[in-house]
Protein backbone atom coordinates (compact mmCIF):
# COMPACT_ATOMS: atom_id res chain seq x y z
CA UNK A 1 0.00 0.00 0.00
CA UNK A 2 1.44 3.37 -1.07
CA UNK A 3 1.34 6.33 1.63
CA UNK A 4 1.08 8.70 -1.56
CA UNK A 5 -1.65 10.74 -1.95
CA UNK A 6 -4.14 10.06 -4.63
CA UNK A 7 -6.14 11.77 -7.33
CA UNK A 8 -8.68 9.95 -9.30
CA UNK A 9 -9.66 10.76 -12.74
CA UNK A 10 -11.66 9.28 -15.54
CA UNK A 11 -10.01 7.57 -18.55
CA UNK A 12 -6.35 5.66 -19.44
CA UNK A 13 -3.57 6.78 -18.50
CA UNK A 14 -2.44 9.31 -20.69
CA UNK A 15 -5.44 10.84 -21.07
CA UNK A 16 -6.17 14.84 -20.73
CA UNK A 17 -7.51 14.53 -17.40
CA UNK A 18 -4.34 12.47 -16.33
CA UNK A 19 -2.21 15.32 -18.27
CA UNK A 20 -3.77 17.96 -15.63
CA UNK A 21 -3.27 15.44 -12.74
CA UNK A 22 0.63 15.31 -13.52
CA UNK A 23 0.35 19.23 -14.39
CA UNK A 24 -0.92 20.30 -11.06
CA UNK A 25 -0.63 17.68 -8.40
CA UNK A 26 3.31 16.04 -9.48
CA UNK A 27 4.04 14.47 -6.33
CA UNK A 28 0.51 12.42 -5.72
CA UNK A 29 -0.56 8.99 -7.76
CA UNK A 30 -2.72 9.20 -10.14
CA UNK A 31 -5.77 6.85 -10.13
CA UNK A 32 -7.42 6.43 -13.43
CA UNK A 33 -11.25 5.15 -13.29
CA UNK A 34 -13.21 3.85 -16.15
CA UNK A 35 -16.31 5.99 -15.87
CA UNK A 36 -17.32 9.51 -13.65
CA UNK A 37 -18.92 7.38 -11.20
CA UNK A 38 -16.39 5.23 -10.29
CA UNK A 39 -14.11 8.37 -10.07
CA UNK A 40 -16.53 9.90 -7.62
CA UNK A 41 -17.06 6.40 -5.52
CA UNK A 42 -13.68 6.41 -5.39
CA UNK A 43 -13.05 9.65 -3.21
CA UNK A 44 -16.23 9.09 -1.19
CA UNK A 45 -14.76 5.89 0.09
CA UNK A 46 -11.17 7.09 0.50
CA UNK A 47 -9.53 4.59 -2.19
CA UNK A 48 -8.60 8.28 -3.53
CA UNK A 49 -8.02 11.68 -1.70
CA UNK A 50 -9.54 14.18 -4.26
CA UNK A 51 -10.66 13.42 -8.08
CA UNK A 52 -10.00 15.61 -11.52
CA UNK A 53 -13.48 15.90 -13.17
CA UNK A 54 -13.63 17.94 -16.65
CA UNK A 55 -16.93 20.89 -16.23
CA UNK A 56 -16.61 22.50 -19.92
CA UNK A 57 -15.28 22.73 -22.73
CA UNK A 58 -14.50 25.80 -24.94
CA UNK A 59 -15.56 24.05 -28.41
CA UNK A 60 -18.12 21.14 -26.86
CA UNK A 61 -19.93 22.59 -24.08
CA UNK A 62 -20.64 21.16 -20.62
CA UNK A 63 -19.15 17.76 -19.80
CA UNK A 64 -22.39 15.54 -19.70
CA UNK A 65 -23.39 13.43 -16.77
CA UNK A 66 -21.28 15.74 -14.27
CA UNK A 67 -24.41 17.48 -13.22
CA UNK A 68 -25.74 14.51 -12.45
CA UNK A 69 -23.20 13.20 -9.75
CA UNK A 70 -21.97 16.29 -8.50
CA UNK A 71 -25.39 17.40 -6.11
CA UNK A 72 -25.56 13.88 -4.63
CA UNK A 73 -22.03 12.73 -4.15
CA UNK A 74 -21.35 15.08 -1.38
CA UNK A 75 -17.96 16.15 -2.57
CA UNK A 76 -16.66 19.71 -2.48
CA UNK A 77 -15.45 21.71 -5.20
CA UNK A 78 -11.78 23.31 -3.85
CA UNK A 79 -10.10 24.30 -7.05
CA UNK A 80 -10.08 24.43 -10.59
CA UNK A 81 -7.46 24.36 -13.30
CA UNK A 82 -7.59 24.96 -17.23
CA UNK A 83 -6.40 22.85 -19.81
CA UNK A 84 -5.69 23.55 -23.04
CA UNK A 85 -5.90 20.84 -24.99
CA UNK A 86 -3.26 19.76 -27.29
CA UNK A 87 -3.63 16.54 -30.06
CA UNK A 88 -0.56 15.14 -31.28
CA UNK A 89 -0.52 12.25 -34.21
CA UNK A 90 1.44 9.29 -33.31
CA UNK A 91 2.48 5.84 -34.64
CA UNK A 92 4.06 2.89 -33.39
CA UNK A 93 8.37 3.93 -34.02
CA UNK A 94 9.73 3.74 -37.41
CA UNK A 95 6.64 4.88 -38.77
CA UNK A 96 6.14 7.51 -40.90
CA UNK A 97 3.08 9.69 -42.54
CA UNK A 98 3.14 8.33 -45.79
CA UNK A 99 2.70 4.74 -43.77
CA UNK A 100 -0.46 5.51 -41.78
CA UNK A 101 -3.95 4.74 -43.45
CA UNK A 102 -5.79 4.73 -40.58
CA UNK A 103 -6.41 7.03 -37.36
CA UNK A 104 -7.95 5.85 -34.35
CA UNK A 105 -9.02 8.77 -31.76
CA UNK A 106 -12.25 9.27 -29.58
CA UNK A 107 -15.43 10.39 -31.60
CA UNK A 108 -14.90 14.35 -30.12
CA UNK A 109 -11.32 14.35 -30.79
CA UNK A 110 -11.78 12.87 -34.78
CA UNK A 111 -14.07 15.67 -34.60
CA UNK A 112 -11.68 18.89 -33.56
CA UNK A 113 -8.46 17.46 -35.86
CA UNK A 114 -10.54 17.18 -39.35
CA UNK A 115 -8.29 19.02 -41.03
CA UNK A 116 -4.69 16.47 -40.85
CA UNK A 117 -7.15 13.52 -41.10
CA UNK A 118 -8.43 15.40 -44.75
CA UNK A 119 -5.31 16.24 -45.70
CA UNK A 120 -3.17 12.68 -45.13
CA UNK A 121 -7.09 10.97 -46.01
CA UNK A 122 -6.57 8.99 -43.03
CA UNK A 123 -10.04 6.56 -42.62
CA UNK A 124 -11.25 7.41 -38.89
CA UNK A 125 -11.60 5.03 -36.34
CA UNK A 126 -13.56 5.60 -33.33
CA UNK A 127 -11.65 4.33 -29.70
CA UNK A 128 -13.51 5.09 -26.27
CA UNK A 129 -11.28 7.41 -25.38
CA UNK A 130 -7.79 9.67 -26.70
CA UNK A 131 -5.30 7.87 -24.41
CA UNK A 132 -7.22 4.31 -24.95
CA UNK A 133 -6.33 5.07 -28.78
CA UNK A 134 -2.70 5.43 -28.32
CA UNK A 135 -2.08 1.97 -26.18
CA UNK A 136 -4.81 0.51 -29.11
CA UNK A 137 -2.12 1.23 -31.57
CA UNK A 138 1.05 0.86 -29.43
CA UNK A 139 -0.53 -2.79 -28.76
CA UNK A 140 -1.25 -3.66 -32.40
CA UNK A 141 2.62 -2.91 -33.39
CA UNK A 142 0.81 -1.66 -37.08
CA UNK A 143 2.76 0.65 -38.84
CA UNK A 144 -0.20 1.79 -41.02
CA UNK A 145 -2.15 2.78 -37.47
CA UNK A 146 -2.07 5.95 -35.84
CA UNK A 147 -3.49 7.49 -33.14
CA UNK A 148 -4.61 11.35 -32.51
CA UNK A 149 -4.07 11.44 -28.37
CA UNK A 150 -2.69 13.95 -25.70
CA UNK A 151 1.28 14.04 -25.48
CA UNK A 152 1.72 12.58 -22.77
CA UNK A 153 -0.02 9.13 -23.99
CA UNK A 154 2.97 8.78 -26.08
CA UNK A 155 5.46 9.30 -23.58
CA UNK A 156 3.46 5.92 -21.76
CA UNK A 157 2.94 3.65 -24.69
CA UNK A 158 6.28 4.15 -26.13
CA UNK A 159 4.73 5.85 -29.64
CA UNK A 160 6.63 8.41 -32.12
CA UNK A 161 5.39 11.54 -32.97
CA UNK A 162 4.36 12.57 -37.04
CA UNK A 163 2.70 15.85 -36.23
CA UNK A 164 2.17 17.85 -33.27
CA UNK A 165 -0.78 20.14 -32.30
CA UNK A 166 -2.71 18.87 -34.97
CA UNK A 167 -6.23 20.12 -33.54
CA UNK A 168 -8.21 22.82 -36.00
CA UNK A 169 -8.38 24.78 -33.30
CA UNK A 170 -6.08 26.24 -31.08
CA UNK A 171 -8.67 28.17 -28.19
CA UNK A 172 -9.66 24.32 -27.15
CA UNK A 173 -9.71 24.62 -23.69
CA UNK A 174 -11.21 22.37 -20.93
CA UNK A 175 -11.82 23.64 -17.29
CA UNK A 176 -11.58 20.98 -14.34
CA UNK A 177 -12.57 20.96 -11.27
CA UNK A 178 -10.30 19.30 -8.46
CA UNK A 179 -13.33 17.36 -5.62
CA UNK A 180 -12.77 16.46 -2.27
CA UNK A 181 -14.49 15.07 0.86
CA UNK A 182 -13.74 17.91 2.89
CA UNK A 183 -15.31 21.26 2.40
CA UNK A 184 -12.08 23.74 1.96
CA UNK A 185 -12.91 26.56 1.75
CA UNK A 186 -10.95 29.78 0.11
CA UNK A 187 -9.83 32.58 2.27
CA UNK A 188 -11.56 36.05 2.05
CA UNK A 189 -9.72 38.77 1.20
CA UNK A 190 -7.08 36.63 -0.57
CA UNK A 191 -7.28 37.14 -4.56
CA UNK A 192 -9.98 36.40 -6.76
CA UNK A 193 -12.08 33.40 -5.20
CA UNK A 194 -15.31 31.61 -7.38
CA UNK A 195 -18.50 30.33 -5.61
CA UNK A 196 -20.26 27.33 -7.16
CA UNK A 197 -23.59 26.48 -5.83
CA UNK A 198 -26.94 24.59 -6.55
CA UNK A 199 -30.33 26.09 -6.43
CA UNK A 200 -34.01 24.48 -6.93
CA UNK A 201 -36.44 27.56 -7.58
CA UNK A 202 -40.39 27.81 -5.56
CA UNK A 203 -42.54 26.66 -8.63
CA UNK A 204 -44.21 30.54 -8.77
CA UNK A 205 -44.26 33.33 -11.83
CA UNK A 206 -41.10 34.71 -12.27
CA UNK A 207 -39.63 32.88 -9.50
CA UNK A 208 -36.05 32.64 -11.53
CA UNK A 209 -35.85 36.15 -12.06
CA UNK A 210 -36.51 37.37 -8.78
CA UNK A 211 -34.05 34.74 -7.34
CA UNK A 212 -31.40 36.59 -9.88
CA UNK A 213 -32.49 39.67 -8.82
CA UNK A 214 -30.02 40.05 -5.87
CA UNK A 215 -27.10 39.26 -7.22
CA UNK A 216 -27.88 41.95 -10.21
CA UNK A 217 -28.65 44.50 -7.35
CA UNK A 218 -25.49 43.95 -5.33
CA UNK A 219 -23.19 43.71 -8.24
CA UNK A 220 -22.42 40.27 -8.31
CA UNK A 221 -21.20 38.82 -11.38
CA UNK A 222 -22.81 34.98 -12.55
CA UNK A 223 -20.01 33.32 -14.26
CA UNK A 224 -22.19 30.20 -15.25
CA UNK A 225 -26.17 29.46 -14.53
CA UNK A 226 -26.91 26.09 -15.92
CA UNK A 227 -30.77 24.56 -15.47
CA UNK A 228 -31.13 20.18 -15.23
CA UNK A 229 -34.49 18.35 -15.11
CA UNK A 230 -34.38 16.88 -11.12
CA UNK A 231 -35.68 13.17 -11.24
CA UNK A 232 -36.63 13.47 -14.62
CA UNK A 233 -39.83 16.13 -14.03
CA UNK A 234 -40.67 18.64 -15.85
CA UNK A 235 -41.91 20.96 -13.44
CA UNK A 236 -38.78 20.57 -11.08
CA UNK A 237 -35.43 22.40 -12.47
CA UNK A 238 -32.35 22.56 -10.49
CA UNK A 239 -29.79 24.90 -11.36
CA UNK A 240 -25.96 25.00 -11.36
CA UNK A 241 -24.25 28.36 -10.58
CA UNK A 242 -21.31 29.96 -10.24
CA UNK A 243 -19.83 33.76 -9.32
CA UNK A 244 -17.17 36.13 -8.83
CA UNK A 245 -16.85 36.47 -5.25
CA UNK A 246 -16.51 34.60 -1.54
CA UNK A 247 -19.73 34.24 0.67
CA UNK A 248 -18.35 36.70 2.75
CA UNK A 249 -17.85 39.50 0.65
CA UNK A 250 -20.94 41.73 1.51
CA UNK A 251 -22.46 42.19 -1.50
CA UNK A 252 -22.47 38.44 -2.15
CA UNK A 253 -23.48 37.42 1.47
CA UNK A 254 -26.76 39.27 0.68
CA UNK A 255 -27.45 38.25 -3.06
CA UNK A 256 -27.47 34.09 -1.38
CA UNK A 257 -29.72 35.80 1.72
CA UNK A 258 -32.19 36.73 -1.14
CA UNK A 259 -31.74 33.74 -2.89
CA UNK A 260 -33.11 31.82 0.22
CA UNK A 261 -36.74 33.72 -0.29
CA UNK A 262 -37.13 32.56 -3.89
CA UNK A 263 -35.79 28.56 -3.68
CA UNK A 264 -36.39 25.52 -2.37
CA UNK A 265 -33.02 24.64 -1.83
CA UNK A 266 -29.25 26.74 -1.79
CA UNK A 267 -26.14 24.31 -1.34
CA UNK A 268 -22.83 25.64 -1.87
CA UNK A 269 -20.46 22.86 -3.43
CA UNK A 270 -17.46 24.82 -3.32
CA UNK A 271 -15.47 28.23 -2.42
CA UNK A 272 -11.89 28.41 -4.16
CA UNK A 273 -9.36 30.59 -6.12
CA UNK A 274 -10.30 31.41 -8.92
CA UNK A 275 -7.43 29.85 -11.35
CA UNK A 276 -5.21 32.36 -12.97
CA UNK A 277 -6.46 31.86 -16.95
CA UNK A 278 -9.71 33.69 -15.87
CA UNK A 279 -7.81 36.54 -16.09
Amino acid sequence: MTDRRRIAYQGEPGANSHQVCVQHYPDWESLPCASFEDVFAAVEAGEADLAMIPIDNSIAGRVADIHHFLPASGLHIVAEHFLRIRFHLMAVPGATLSDISTVHSHVHALGQCRKIIREHGLKPVISGDTAGAAREVAEAADPTQAAISPPLAAEIYGLEILAQDVEDEDHNTTRFVVLSRELVEAAPGNGPVVTSFIFNVRNLPAALYKALGGFATNGVNMTKLESYMVDGKFTATQFLAEVDGHPADPGLARALEELQFFTTEVKILGVYPADAFRS
